[in-house]
């Protein structure tokens, strides 16, 4: 009962967007009170530092030199450590959680709570570790891997897959380090309720460092940058692009047509999200394997129906990411900006937020979640996002759009029309195969909504970590991001863009200090799983 009249009183706020979407103009007239502050944030976070003549984000930098150091320091753990990831979300290890075994060696308390016994408490999390991965690869395999990857091509070439490929597997390191961390100083109430994310381990963590102050003050900074972008990036940018694409495959006109869309959205994400992670869960490990096949059979397909171009698009995506056309703006380190900053979005490794989905997982070992944890990168960029940019590149095999022009987010097509983000992506499938882009518009939509509930969650969680824990809390933070969704749908994709790209790649300053000062952590935790492992092998070769 109690969740029927949430519900209702979800839908009853909604309502008058309804109304005012009535009105001539009401998509044009919020796109343009938004777009203003989302120019003024994209440039504040996208600040720059000249190295050699070139202008280069400072958070690009911190993200790349800090995953090139977890990559080394921790001997490669993106692919020594690739088939023990496999086999943690298979299950092969889950033996482990019910023996009793210790391998912990040194104890620590933090804010009355000794940090390495909590698996000795009554709950260990909950959700499992493949509950744990499909809510945070339904949050970071989304509209990104469709839509900004061909932002990413349509602004810096061919060339930026290249790159985003690179930062996909560096940030197979950094992802490891924070989910790690998420689990390892996470808080577990007395029902089992699990509350963690980079929120709670610099705030814990740092604490251990002596370092309180500043421990508190990155804490709230996250908790601030991380609701704005599950507004914005995890919510906002989802319905855009799902509404535009419903828009385009259907033709439905309209001047409020994206925002009765975004309340449709809202009615139908605002049902699943009042069920709190648990039912997230459930939702999202039903949805992000379905909608991974769906995606990823349709682009085999097209990629294997014209087999004959793919050495062509390999070859320009690897040649042009160091010697791009001269359209490109800013030459090779353009190219390199665009391919990390697009691999920043849409798999987040660095930002932190899968984080908070990964410490609800149900286990005693903290590293074991950090070795899943890095599986998301690989899955998002290396996988979905290199079979989205080859079916691009191979669109564009006789100049159908031009690389490097692009206006408010679209690119300049070969009739001098603009086209951007997941309209670019599904000319491109419809030219491979005529009619394979309504199978994109199902996708799509299952992509955004995916993504949607598990952005959802690190909002809410970040929202409960500065305001406190309570019904009518919670109940607040998700009516806000109901009514974000219907605006994303409303604005421009160029608005939204900056907005979502700036408030995602904010999160990096926080979270990456906290992590360059907490590594040693994870590394004694991996080796306390390892240990396990190793014990376990022994005590079934008995």
């Amino acid at each position: 009962m109690a969740s029927r009249q949430r519900i209702l009183t979800i839908i009853l706020i909604i309502i008058p967007f309804i109304n005012q979407a009535q009105s001539r103009g009401f998509d044009e007239q919020i796109n343009d009170a938004f777009m203003p502050f989302a120019t003024w944030w994209e440039g504040f976070i996208l600040s720059t530092v000249n190295i050699f003549g070139f202008g280069i984000p400072i958070v690009l930098i911190l993200l790349l030199l800090g995953a090139l150091f977890f990559t080394i320091y921790f001997g490669f753990v993106n692919i020594k450590h690739f088939p023990t990831a496999i086999q943690v979300v298979r299950g092969k290890y889950d033996d482990l959680e019910s023996l009793d075994i210790e391998t912990t060696s040194h104890v620590h308390e933090v804010e009355g709570d000794i940090i390495d016994t909590i698996k000795d408490e009554s709950h260990h999390g909950e959700v499992n570790h493949f509950q744990a991965l499909a809510t945070a690869v339904s949050g970071t395999v989304g509209l990104g891997n469709i839509a900004m990857v061909a932002v990413a091509i349509s602004i810096g070439g061919p060339g930026a897959t290249f790159w985003m490929i690179i930062a996909g597997l560096l940030g197979m390191s950094s992802k490891f380090v924070e989910c790690t961390l998420g689990v390892k100083y996470r808080d577990i109430d007395s029902e089992g309720n699990v509350y963690g994310g980079p929120m709670y381990y610099l705030s814990r963590g740092l604490k251990e460092r002596r370092l309180v102050r500043l421990g508190k003050f990155l804490a709230i900074v996250f908790s601030i940058l991380c609701i704005g972008a599950s507004f914005g990036g995890g919510n906002a940018f989802q319905t855009n692009q799902a509404a535009a694409q419903i828009i385009e495959r259907f033709g439905i006109e309209g001047s409020a047509s994206g925002s009765i869309i975004g309340v449709v959205f809202a009615i139908i994400v605002g049902i699943v999200i009042i069920g709190g992670i648990k039912r997230i869960a459930k939702v999202t490990e039903k949805v992000v394997p379905l909608m991974a096949v769906l995606y990823v059979a349709s682009a085999l397909f097209i990629i294997f129906s014209n087999f004959s171009f793919v050495d062509d698009a390999i070859s320009l995506i690897i040649t042009e990411a160091f010697t791009p056309k001269a359209t490109i703006t800013g030459g090779f380190i353009g190219v390199m900006i665009q391919g990390f900053r697009r691999a920043a979005f849409s798999n987040e490794a660095g930002a932190g937020s899968a984080a908070i989905a990964h410490s609800a997982v149900n286990t005693k070992y903290a590293a074991s979640e950090g070795l899943v944890g890095l599986l998301e990168p690989f899955i998002d960029t290396v996988v979905v996002c290199s079979m989205t940019a080859i079916i691009i590149v191979m669109f564009n095999m006789d100049g159908a759009f031009v690389y490097g022009d692009v206006l408010n987010g679209q690119a300049l097509m070969a009739d001098g029309s603009r086209l951007g983000g997941v309209n670019l992506t599904s000319m491109a499938f419809d030219n491979a195969i005529p009619g394979s882009s309504y199978v994109l518009v199902v996708a799509v939509t299952l992509f955004a909504f995916s993504t949607i509930l598990s952005w959802s969650y690190y909002g809410l969680q970040s929202w409960k970590y500065l305001f406190g824990r309570g019904k009518w809390i919670d109940l607040s933070y998700k009516i806000i991001f109901l009514m974000f969704t219907v605006l994303g749908a409303a604005i421009t994709l160029d608005a939204v863009i900056k907005f979502s790209d700036a408030m995602i790649l904010a999160l990096v300053f926080p979270n990456m200090i906290g992590l360059l000062l907490l590594f040693p952590k994870v590394r004694n935790e991996m080796k306390r799983y390892l240990k396990a492992i190793k014990m376990l092998k022994l005590k079934n070769a008995e």
